[in-house]
């Protein structure tokens, strides 16, 4: 039978109380903690914080955010949903996970990829004409950091290094790393060059349109004369006892939270018959343990997933129902998977290499 990890996403959105009125920062990261204990205590494999650089997101230093979680968990992985490759310095990424991988007990994990959103970029002083360039230096000297070190390397965007190591020393196949991808067959092809499982952003349209990106990806690792790795979904979902009340709590705040993102990209407002289409067929998970459940599966089996991460409760959902959404997901939403897919759970402890 196959082994499936399921993990949960967040961005920190500052979110509303009972009042309907924004809760402060510093709660909403007190709150995401807690989040994650209840994860850990239903059973979800992975915690994974995003990286964002702006007034509406919390999850800007969520390697803090982790560690903070590792001292009140001892099983759930702790990782990001995606780190900003581009506009992180490799060195410094590779100690902050390397420390919160010891810290952990070794449930340290990462996602990189090169950001759809680009706050980071004049705030840390890189140039966009750079956005490929950055990611593929990065991403290089990344993997020769993770997987052995001293490490002599030299390129366009950073100091080089001689014969260097960095600390802490972390053993062989701990910090495993995935690419994130949203849709670009480059960064395909560079996920299997690098020998790198491969994450899929899908937060919009059927999943089955992603499969030729699968199969892209499956015949890279093949020319490349890789073996088979992992290949995971990112997608966004919310559940709740019923498919009514899920509809019900979830639409207002889908529809706020991606009204603010067509008046920024100049995208068409979303409409409820939208929503309901992306539930029904599309990238939105929402409904009841067993609606949830058997989306998820169809779409694991069509893609021949291994891992699935879910962004909940997608805008300013208050804090209680954020709860609610993890318990069932934990305890009735994965079980239901893994009946319908014939899997058995992750091992404790278990840690997907990052290969040479």
């Amino acid at each position: 039978m196959p082994t499936l990890e399921f993990g949960l996403d967040t961005f920190l959105p500052i979110t509303v109380d009972q009042s309907g009125l924004p809760i402060s920062g510093d709660q909403v990261i007190w709150n995401a903690v807690e989040e994650a204990v209840l994860a850990e205590a239903v059973g979800i494999d992975s915690f994974n914080i995003g990286e964002h650089y702006r007034t509406e997101f919390m999850d800007s230093a969520g390697h803090v955010i982790l560690a903070a979680i590792a001292s009140r968990t001892e099983r759930i992985r702790l990782g990001t949903s995606v780190t900003v490759l581009s506009t992180q310095d490799p060195v410094r990424l590779y100690t902050d996970f390397a420390t919160l991988d010891a810290v952990s007990n070794g449930r340290a994990q990462l996602i990189v990829g090169r950001g759809s959103l680009t706050d980071s970029f004049p705030l840390f002083g890189f140039d966009l004409a750079d956005y490929e360039e950055l990611f593929e230096e990065k991403l290089d000297l990344l993997v020769r950091l993770l997987r052995e070190q001293p490490v002599t390397w030299s390129g366009n965007f950073r100091s080089s290094l001689t014969n260097q190591f960095v600390s802490p020393p972390i053993p062989e196949g701990h910090i495993p790393t995935w690419v994130g991808v949203g849709g670009s067959p480059q960064s395909v092809v560079r996920a299997a060059r690098f020998g790198l499982p491969l994450m899929l952003a899908i937060i919009a349209g059927k999943p089955e349109r992603f499969a030729p990106y699968v199969e892209l990806y499956k015949r890279a690792l093949q020319q490349d004369g890789q073996q088979e790795l992992p290949i995971g979904v990112h997608s966004l979902g919310f559940v709740t006892d019923t498919d009514d009340e899920a509809l019900e709590t979830q639409w207002p705040y889908y529809k706020e939270q991606f009204e603010w993102a067509a008046r920024e990209r100049g995208w068409r407002p979303p409409t409820y018959e939208q929503f309901l289409a992306e539930v029904d067929h599309g990238s939105m998970y929402v409904g009841s343990p067993e609606t949830v459940a058997n989306r998820i599966a169809a779409t694991m089996q069509a893609l021949s997933l291994s891992r699935f991460d879910l962004l909940y409760a997608v805008g300013r959902v208050p804090h209680d129902q954020r709860m609610a959404t993890i318990e069932l997901y934990g305890r009735e939403v994965i079980p239901r998977v893994r009946e319908l897919i014939g899997a058995i759970p992750e091992a404790d402890g278990a840690t997907a290499v990052v290969r040479s």
